[in-house]
Formats: C-alpha cells, structure tokens, sequence
C-alpha cells in the first residue's frame, strides 16, 4: 500500500496547477486530481498539469460530479449526449495524465425517494453503467464508484446490486461518506471485496469534526489490518476540506504518519 493526496484538500486554497507542484515539493508521491470545471476538463488544461507535476504519480481523476455524472444516465438523448461529450473530455485528459482510475459518483440522491432506494431501477442503471464503461474501456482507465451518502452508492447493498453484472467495475471507499451514511466503513469494505481500488481517509476528532488522519480519533490500525489481511495493495489517499488543516504541510505530515503504520504491519509499498 501507499499513501497520497487528493487535490480536493486543496480546493479553494490552491487551483490544481499550484496545487501539484506544491504536493511534489511537499514529497508527496502521489495524487488524486480533482476538476472542478469544464474548462478543467479540456485536455489541453491536462497537458498543462501534466507539465507542472513533474514527477508525481496520478492515481485517479475525480470531477466536480453534479455538472455532468448524473447526466449521463438520462434517458433523454440530447442531454446524455452532451454528458458523454464531457465525459470524452474527462477521460482524454485522465490519459494525458496517466491516472488508471476515475472516481466516480454518478447520479445524485435529491428526492427522499430517490435517498431511500425504494425507486431504484437496477436494470436502467446497470445499462447505463454499461455504456460509461464502454468509454472508460476505450481510455484504458478504469471506473470506480465511489460510496457517497447523496449519490448512486449511499447505503451498503447498493454495489451488490450492481457487480455481478458489471464486472469490472470498481471501487472507491470514502471513509468520511461511510461515516455520513451511518453504515459502518467495514460494511462497505466487505461488500466491496477485491473490487476496492483505492480509498479516501480521513480523521475525526473528539468533536466529530473532519480532520487528517493522525489528528483524531479514528482507528487506522484496524483499517490497515483489515485491508491487508482482504489483499488490498492500494492508495489511501488523504482527502480532507480546506478548512479541516491549518498548514499545507500538515497534507505531508498525515501521509507520513499513515506510512509508519503501513511500515509497522509490513504494508508500506514506495
């Protein structure tokens, strides 16, 4: 395993043509790249990033979701269209990149309905999962759904109702969201299995606030353990907002303490 920061920690502090450099000059060795704009998802903003990362490792994209995921599964033609046109461009620009993942959210929860699960139709969905991974495929980049409260995947049971027939679809556990949720992270962790490709950490303190991991309270030794013990050997990616730290430093501070409990259990990959 090894450890990372997402560019979404550094949302509003840092655009992400400031905030690779700065990660790789912190020594952090890997990154998630989170887009928050259309104009970020044009390839050419992509090569620009590409030139300023210098050697930083890019782990997954992620894309401020809401302007086109939900989208892609309408069943009206024009609009799904226009959603796959940047969907095309979100994934030319994960290429340039060289991210193997996207982290993905896909339709958004707002109705209490909708919240609730008691309207979701499999089937549609899995047809139209069908199709995002067509153009993933065609990318060389693999899609991961991530666990999140207000979207596709809110509540434990969600993703087994959608990975028989979606093979090779994986996953993304956010530790933060599966506490939102009130579903234990271990829930998700065994439901998700050998699907997991990577997760986003955090920590909570004696307040239950978000904070980076090492500064709370929250059991990363167990976390470890068990994902060692499942076969994981991924990225555990520091993803935080930006009023959860004080200084950017702090950003490399929790990725060191999480590789001395990686070292500790014989689980430190660099």
């Amino acid at each position: 395993m090894k450890t990372g920061v997402s560019t979404a920690s550094l949302f509003l502090r840092k655009n992400n043509e400031e905030a690779l450099p700065l990660l790789h000059n912190l020594g952090v060795n890997t990154a998630e790249v989170f887009l928050t704009s259309f104009s970020e998802y044009d390839p050419s903003f992509a090569e620009v990033l590409r030139k300023e990362k210098g050697d930083l490792c890019v782990n997954s994209i992620h894309v401020l979701n809401t302007q086109y995921e939900p989208q892609l599964f309408s069943a009206h033609e024009r609009v799904r269209a226009d959603a796959y046109f940047w969907l095309d461009k979100v994934l030319q620009s994960a290429k340039i990149l060289g991210a193997s993942y996207y982290t993905f959210h896909g339709t958004a929860r707002v109705k209490r309905a909708s919240r609730s699960g008691e309207n979701d139709d499999f089937p549609s969905m899995i047809k139209g999962f069908e199709s995002i991974l067509s153009a993933c495929d065609r990318y060389g980049v693999s899609l991961c759904l991530e666990n999140v409260e207000w979207s596709t995947y809110n509540r434990v049971g969600v993703f087994s109702k959608l990975k028989e027939a979606l093979p090779t679809l994986k996953t993304v556990l956010d530790i933060k969201q599966a506490r939102i949720s009130k579903y234990p992270y271990e829930s998700y962790l065994s439901e998700m299995g050998e699907r997991l490709a990577y997760l986003h950490i955090s920590d909570i303190d004696e307040r239950n606030k978000i904070c980076l991991p090492g500064k709370g309270r929250f059991d990363f030794d167990t976390l470890i353990k068990r994902l060692k013990d499942g076969g994981f050997d991924g990225t555990l990616l520091v993803e935080v907002y930006t009023g959860d730290y004080g200084e950017e430093s702090e950003l490399k501070a929790s990725c060191e303490y999480i590789d001395e409990l990686l070292y500790k259990y014989n689980a430190l990959h660099i």
